[in-house]
């Protein structure tokens, strides 16, 4: 069979398909909240509990529900890197601080998790108005070696001074009532709906999951969202046609504190604990791997990233002798897909799918012919 022949029966296929419609469709609102409800429905199940392929990943629910949150706090510092170019290394002071918060609220005042959760979400949110009145004043390296400065005095502060309230290394418990006094959240479901998310607290996290991948999507393709972006690309230039920067920049800090505080809340609640660990300058610098990993910038980049970094340490952890070597494994990994796809997991997974659109090309590697050379030249 000559290849012009096969060119014209993928040219006749092809036409039955617009990409061009696709490209409409797949950058909507709607389709993205659709694709992360779907996502959230599918993901413990296939992850943790489905044929075949939960025997290849091995995973297990409760990674499931720790990869949602901690995708929820890589989607926040994305937000900061990504769109506004601004890279922190001190998220972890926002995670910590949202779990104490979670938990001394819980503790001593009521322990409603949703009430929890907006506590925490809100102590986020003014630590990062502190924070960015000196942060936003720094550029550079400057601005990212401050912000780790900040996290770790507020590591060493709950850690010894405030041992009192913090309790130090040991760290605090977090109980919890159901949610408006309905919902508990150890309920486990049966059948089908069982399968998919086992109990109400995967369902909880995954309904705040779906509402910051919406949120995200329209900061997105907001006019403010289009004014981080320049502000990223170039921000003198910004400035010229009369934009106050400063004040772009400091709303986009604090809507990345505000969603690294929501995940740092549910952390708490999923967990019961808040420690001192989670203010730790490692903390931020797990979430900056991972946003890089799977594609700064992107929106599925960070949940890619985070996927990947929780199998390792998670999973890959467990193996025999291998497990040992985990982080190096991991470091690898990051180091090959860095080099290559400067756009991580994601760009390399575009770079693929983008090759299949063009059959002709993708024909013309497979069968080393030409598609302007004579007919036996392909049959050949």
């Amino acid at each position: 069979m000559s290849t012009d022949n096969i060119h014209k029966t993928v040219d006749e296929e092809s036409s039955l398909i617009s990409w061009d419609t696709w490209d409409g469709i797949k950058h909507t609102e709607s389709f993205v909240l659709l694709s992360s409800v779907l996502f959230v429905l599918t993901f413990s199940y296939a992850f943790g509990r489905a044929p075949v392929v939960s025997d290849i990943f091995q995973g297990y629910h409760g990674l499931a529900v720790t990869i949602l949150i901690w995708s929820i706090f890589a989607l926040g510092f994305n937000l900061l890197l990504g769109q506004t170019g601004l890279l922190s290394f001190g998220h972890a002071m926002f995670f910590g601080t949202a779990s104490y918060a979670a938990a001394l609220f819980a503790i001593h005042v009521y322990n409603d998790p949703l009430a929890v959760i907006v506590v925490a979400t809100l102590a986020a949110v003014a630590l990062g108005a502190v924070a960015a009145l000196i942060l936003l004043r720094l550029h550079t390296v400057y601005f990212s070696i401050v912000a780790l400065a900040i996290g770790q005095f507020l590591y060493f502060l709950a850690r010894e001074p405030l041992v009192e309230i913090t309790k130090g290394i040991n760290g605090l418990e977090v109980p919890r009532s159901p949610v408006l006094g309905f919902f508990e959240l150890e309920h486990q479901y049966g059948g089908l709906l069982g399968e998919l998310v086992v109990n109400n607290l995967y369902l909880f996290v995954g309904v705040f999951f779906v509402a910051v991948v919406a949120s995200i999507t329209r900061i997105r393709k907001s006019p403010y969202g289009l004014i981080f972006k320049a502000i990223r690309e170039n921000e003198t230039r910004t400035a010229f046609v009369g934009l106050d920067v400063w004040r772009y920049k400091f709303a986009a800090f604090l809507l990345s504190a505000s969603i690294v505080g929501l995940a740092g809340g549910l952390m708490a609640v999923n967990t019961q604990f808040a420690g001192v660990e989670r203010l730790y300058w490692s903390v931020s610098g797990d979430v900056v791997v991972m946003t890089v990993l799977g594609g700064l910038g992107t929106l599925a980049g960070p949940v890619i990233g985070t996927f990947v970094f929780f199998y390792f340490k998670g999973i890959v952890n467990g193996f025999p002798t291998l497990g040992n070597y985990w982080l190096l494994l991991l470091s690898l990994s990051f180091t090959t897909v860095v080099w290559v796809y400067r756009d991580g997991i994601w760009g390399m997974t575009t770079a693929f799918t983008g090759a299949l659109r063009e059959p002709r090309e993708l024909l013309d590697s497979l069968t080393g012919g030409d598609s302007t050379g004579d007919s036996s030249g392909g049959e050949n």
